[in-house]
């Protein structure tokens, strides 16, 4: 039995009423890949070779072309999937094909009759030699290069940059507040940071991200402040396709669906409205999302630590904030401490920050002066770590000694507002005592590790052991 494919005509095209427009493009297209491959065979339901167009039997060393027909096609060629595709009805689009020798680019199609039913099978040679190919693979390759860096790159902006170590401080108020995060993240309830502006609130909620057992899922955060009021829905619940004009085709998860898994950190949340806080409540009882345009719930698993510098208590009172989401939120509450009311780790804080900012701008590490840091703690710190860190930098770029004195912070800092501790000695045995009371804080709060010490302290352990030397600090008994 013997098929061969007829070139359609012009009388086929003109049959309109006796041929399907369907079956005239296939017979056409059939004929322009037999014309333009290297090869063609077809067989039938049993997987039996039929025909063979006059190329592929030269190319597979065939004398006799006519020996082949009514013979299965893996008698002919070993390697060939053309049964496959014919018991499954799924084509094998791009694939290599090993004969003897040689490797040929192949592509494989099921044949259908009018009813749908599978009556055989097409393969093309479409290049005798696969480094034909090698434009479309370098291509391929590259673009699965970008994608897995991209990928890469959106995992990590979605991982933690801090851990516990990061929130330098070793008094009581930062161990306290430190301690109950670590108990905070062990859990999956809602947590509330409370606490003035800079006072590490977004470091906090990644440390208890990190330390947590979501840790290896995204971290995501949102500053409801700097979010126009009327995006915000968008920006919690997504987008479906076409939501409105101007929208994704595709759509857009919102940042609720992109932390599924893991945490959803809402800094500021004091700043929401109170239509969306509405709905914001609904999203954590329900465990689903419906994003804007759509009616379809999209279930969700997310862990919330929300912020504010705000008195959330207040704006309860004044009718500005939801009972109810409050109490939602305020499971575990966290409350960082202001920099005046910790400055027993301003020493630390300055070593930490000055050596942080001399290393970004790829300067020698500097220090700074006993008097210096005696004169930090002049200062109310309106706003906190952050405005320390501001501080120093400029005080650093502003002067040119190896150590920050006085005349330097004075230079970039308000009057001092508190009354300087008289006598220079007095100044350094107030500052030396902090240092100790800091050291041994965090000697008792690892059980008399060094190691884990320095860890907490920020600082390294050979730092610890100078230190320890230094002042004096009695490091035996924790």
């Amino acid at each position: 039995m013997s098929l061969r494919v007829v070139p359609m005509t012009r009388d086929d095209a003109a049959s309109g009423p006796r041929e399907d427009l369907r079956e005239l493009a296939t017979r056409a297209l059939s004929t322009y890949f037999v014309d333009l491959c290297q090869g063609a065979v077809i067989v039938d339901a049993d997987a039996r070779v039929v025909w063979m167009n006059g190329q592929y039997p030269d190319r597979l060393g065939i004398a006799d072309p006519a020996t082949v027909i009514g013979q299965p096609i893996e008698t002919i060629i070993p390697n060939s999937l053309l049964r496959e595709v014919v018991e499954s009805g799924r084509p094998i689009m791009l694939d290599i094909m090993d004969f003897a020798d040689e490797s040929f680019v192949v592509s494989r199609l099921p044949l259908r009759d009018k009813n749908g039913v599978v009556i055989g099978a097409v393969g093309f040679m479409l290049y005798d030699d696969p480094r034909h190919l090698a434009p479309v693979v370098s291509r391929y390759q590259r673009l699965r290069t970008d994608l897995a860096d991209t990928q890469r790159k959106l995992a990590d902006a979605r991982r933690t940059r801090y851990s516990f170590s990061c929130f330098i401080g070793a008094g009581k108020a930062c161990m306290a507040v430190k301690q109950l995060a670590r108990r905070a993240a062990r859990t999956a309830a809602p947590v509330l940071v409370l606490g003035e502006t800079g006072t590490g609130k977004e470091l906090l909620a990644q440390a208890m991200h990190a330390a947590g057992p979501r840790a290896h899922q995204p971290f995501v955060a949102v500053n409801i402040a700097a979010v126009p009021e009327t995006l915000l829905e968008a920006e919690f619940f997504g987008v479906a396709p076409g939501a409105y004009t101007g929208a994704d085709k595709h759509g857009r998860d919102g940042k609720f669906k992109l932390a599924d898994g893991g945490t959803l950190f809402l800094d500021e949340i004091g700043d929401m409205s109170l239509a969306l806080q509405a709905k914001l409540l609904r999203t954590l009882q329900e465990g689903e999302v419906e994003p804007v345009g759509s009616n379809r719930l999209i279930p969700v698993d997310v862990r919330i630590i929300a912020a504010t510098s705000r008195d959330l208590e207040q704006m309860v009172a004044e009718g500005r904030f939801r009972a109810d989401l409050y109490y939602r939120l305020n499971v575990i509450t966290l409350k960082t401490p202001p920099l005046r009311q910790r400055f027993e780790d301003m020493p630390l804080l300055a070593d930490f920050l000055i050596d942080h900012i001399c290393r970004e701008q790829g300067e020698p590490v500097r220090s700074i002066s006993t008097a210096g840091l005696a004169r930090l703690t002049q200062h109310a710190w309106p706003g906190n770590v952050r405005e320390l860190a501001n501080v120093l930098e400029r005080a650093l770029l502003m002067s040119d000694g190896d150590c920050l004195e006085v005349e330097d912070l004075d230079a970039v800092m308000p009057p001092a507002v508190q009354q300087a501790v008289a006598g220079s000695l007095d100044i350094a045995e107030a500052i030396a005592q902090a240092k100790r009371d800091a050291i041994g804080n965090a000697l008792r709060a690892a059980g008399g590790n060094k190691a884990q010490a320095a860890r907490l302290l920020g600082i390294s352990r050979a730092a610890l052991y100078e230190k320890i030397a230094v002042l004096g600090v009695d490091a035996a008994s924790p």
